[in-house]
């Protein structure tokens, strides 16, 4: 009985032990080139078969559900709580935009979340419709005050946000300082009178 007990205890330490594993290489790997990473590669990386995974989680979905809130919806909820922190409403438009540009290019998974590749996780859309929340209730806020040009629309900013995922995941990855520079030019482009001649 005492050796089926400490069998059965090595079988859940070794069983955790994979799991951790298991979340530890699909970060790294998915930090690197985005959710879409074969679950061959992430086997590999942590020392199991791709049966493993699908015994630990179920398969990919399962998977990405383990890891997505420290690999993505921490950062992203991050800058949405700190815009709605800014009182000033130009500050609140810079900030947002730059942060989430950002967040594009240094965490590739940061854009198949927005390109909703993974539709049936939940997590996923719930992240999305979060998003387009804080998207909506900004763009209200600051085509209100003036501070966007009158006919820009939260559906713009949507569109702009896909387009730029699309381009780093599908495109050619531009170097940082042509990135940031092009972030000026959209920040330019839709602020409204007010805001570019103060």
């Amino acid at each position: 009985m005492a050796d089926a007990a400490s069998s059965g205890s090595r079988l859940r330490a070794d069983a955790r032990r994979n799991v951790e594993q298991i979340r530890s290489a699909a970060i790294g790997a998915f930090q690197g080139r985005g959710l879409t990473v074969p679950l061959e590669e992430v086997a590999k990386a942590a020392g199991v078969s791709k049966a493993t995974i699908f015994n630990r989680f179920g398969g990919r979905i399962g998977l990405i559900e383990a890891v997505i809130e420290e690999l993505v919806a921490n950062e992203l909820f991050a800058v949405i709580r700190h815009t709605r922190t800014l009182d000033d409403i130009g500050e609140r438009i810079t900030y947002y935009l730059t942060a989430i540009r950002d967040l594009q290019y240094r965490q590739p998974a940061v854009n198949d979340v927005l390109l909703q590749t993974f539709p049936h996780s939940q997590q996923l859309m719930e992240i999305c419709r979060a998003g387009n929340e804080a998207n909506e209730e900004l763009i209200a806020a600051a085509r209100a005050s003036g501070a966007l040009r009158p006919e820009f629309t939260a559906g713009d900013l949507h569109a702009l946000v896909v387009d730029n995922a699309l381009a780093l995941k599908h495109g050619t990855r531009p170097p940082r300082d042509d990135y940031d520079r092009r972030t000026r030019y959209l920040l330019d482009g839709i602020r409204g009178h007010s805001s570019a001649s103060g």
